[in-house]
This record gives C-alpha cells, sequence and structure tokens, in this order.
C-alpha cells in the first residue's frame, strides 16, 4: 500500500474505534445491572454496540483483504474427528468467523471452565458437498485454489462439546445474532450465511434443542442442501448433518484472529503460535 493508502486506512480505523466507543458507551449506560460489583454491557447491548459499528465500517472484510492487501491466501481443511465417546462435534456460523470463534472459546470457558488454550472452538468452512484437489477447502486466493465460496462452503466455527451441554453452546450461538441477523451484514453472499451443524441434522436428536433456541429468539432453521444462499435479513439458519456436511479446519492465519472492529488481546491472538507450537493446528495444505 502506498502512504497516503496507509493514512488513509489509519484514519478510517480510528473514526470506527471513536464510534465504537460511543456506541458501547451508550449501551453500557443503559445495560449495566445492579450486583455486588461492577458488571460488563449485556450481551444483547454489546452486540447491539458491534452491529452499529460494524453497519458503518466503509467495506467487507473480503474486500479489504482481496482489495486493500490483494493477498487473500487459501487453506485446506479436514473434517473434525470427536474427542472423547461422550462428546460430539458441532459447527456454528454466523457471518465473518473471526469473531464467531471468539465467542464460542468465551462459551467453553464459562460453561465447560476450558482456558482458552484447552478450548476445541477452530474457524473453518462447512455447508458445501464439493471440495477441492485432494479434499481441500479454502479461503479466497489469488490462485483460486479449492475456493470455499465457489464450493458453497460458509464460514463456521468447529469446536467438540459434551453432548449434554449441547443446549447451552445452542442458547450463546443464537445470543451471537442481534435481533435475529447477523453482526456483520457488510460482508455479504452464501459464504457468510447462517449455519448450523449438528448430528443427524433436522432428522438428529439435537435438532429439536436448536428450533427452541432458534424460536426463543425470533428465529427459523431450515435444513441445508448444500451451497444455500445468504441468510441475511430472513432471520434464517441453516442446518446440517455432520455427518453429510462435515466441517473443515481453516488455515493457520485465520485462528485467533482480531474482528475488522473489534481486538481481542495479545494473549489471545498468541494462542495461534501456542497451538501451533504445540501441533494443536497445522499447515493445513493451502497458500498461508
Amino acid at each position: 500500500l502506498s502512504q497516503s493508502h496507509r493514512e488513509a486506512e489509519r484514519k478510517s480505523m480510528a473514526v470506527h474505534m471513536r464510534m465504537l466507543t460511543v456506541a458501547l458507551s451508550i449501551s453500557a449506560a443503559s445495560a449495566f445491572v445492579a450486583g455486588p460489583a461492577l458488571r460488563m454491557p449485556s450481551n444483547t447491548a454489546r452486540r447491539a454496540a458491534m452491529t452499529k459499528v460494524h453497519m458503518q465500517a466503509p467495506a467487507s472484510r473480503r474486500e479489504v483483504v482481496l482489495g486493500l492487501a490483494g493477498l487473500a491466501l487459501g487453506g485446506f481443511g479436514k473434517a473434525e474427528k470427536a474427542a472423547a465417546a461422550d462428546e460430539i462435534q458441532v459447527y456454528f456460523g454466523s457471518g465473518c468467523f473471526w469473531h464467531v470463534q471468539h465467542e464460542m472459546i468465551k462459551a467453553e470457558q464459562e460453561i465447560l471452565g476450558r482456558s482458552q488454550k484447552d478450548a476445541t472452538s477452530l474457524a473453518g468452512y462447512a455447508g458445501g458437498l464439493k471440495t477441492g484437489p485432494e479434499g481441500k477447502v479454502c479461503y479466497h486466493n489469488l490462485m483460486m485454489d479449492s475456493d470455499y465460496g465457489r464450493l458453497g462452503h460458509s464460514e463456521a466455527v468447529g469446536l467438540s462439546i459434551p453432548a449434554d451441554k449441547f443446549p447451552e453452546f445452542a442458547k450463546e450461538y443464537f445470543n451471537t445474532f442481534y435481533k435475529g441477523e447477523r453482526i456483520d451484514p457488510q460482508d455479504r453472499g452464501g459464504e457468510y450465511r447462517a449455519v448450523l451443524g449438528i448430528p443427524g441434522g433436522v432428522s438428529g436428536p439435537y435438532f429439536p434443542i436448536a428450533k427452541d433456541a432458534a424460536e426463543q429468539n425470533g428465529m427459523k432453521l431450515a435444513e441445508g442442501k448444500d451451497n444455500d444462499p445468504d441468510t441475511l435479513k430472513k432471520r434464517l439458519v441453516y442446518v446440517y448433518d455432520t455427518a453429510k456436511f462435515p466441517f473443515y479446519r481453516g488455515e493457520v492465519y485465520h485462528q485467533y484472529h482480531d474482528d475488522m472492529i473489534f481486538k481481542y488481546g495479545k494473549e489471545y491472538n498468541a494462542l495461534r503460535y501456542e497451538n501451533e507450537a504445540s501441533g494443536k493446528i497445522s499447515s493445513t495444505g493451502c497458500p498461508e
């Protein structure tokens, strides 16, 4: 980027952060609750503020990655396997996977008592039947290698959870929406549709639980068929059978990533390097 472009981008981000500060301040004033200690704004208020800032962002993440950087490189993913007999593999998607991964790691901490490092949530792709050569599913890249959008997939976050905790994770997932819509509507297209992957899909034992959680948030579910369209402004989530529509882990550089607007801290970002060193995540074979 030229110096002028860098300066313009810096000023733009500064404006958005000022907008964020104001929005969160307003939310905090109305959403703080009484208790023995000061608490953060409610999830609803926080996501309302996030939505407001995201909606006023100048460009989608895809435009920034492909247009400004010109370096959108893809990666492979492989279907995740259950870590234990009493655990199930699920995936959740709602727009950009960066913020969804962060939300799901928080859920693992709060519901299961896992540390950030031990959390299983990883960014990746799901919802399509096709793969590229050698089973690859990749992020947008200049070589057009196994592009997840062209293959019919959406961005998603896969994780392993105890089967009896699914109701709590379903509740947390539907709470990531604001008034039934994802918080980052600037990213549009089928690759950002809302997706939910559960064993058995709409015919499995977890569907009634998901349906109840959706209805409590004024949303509806539909069976995913492959390469489904965007769910924006439909208050809709597509449900997939994880056996037929597996989760494909994303590239290392997409893991533990800051949102386009929100920063999650150095400790969170460092998980990428720590987990790569330990072998928890590794190159998927796509361009990194």
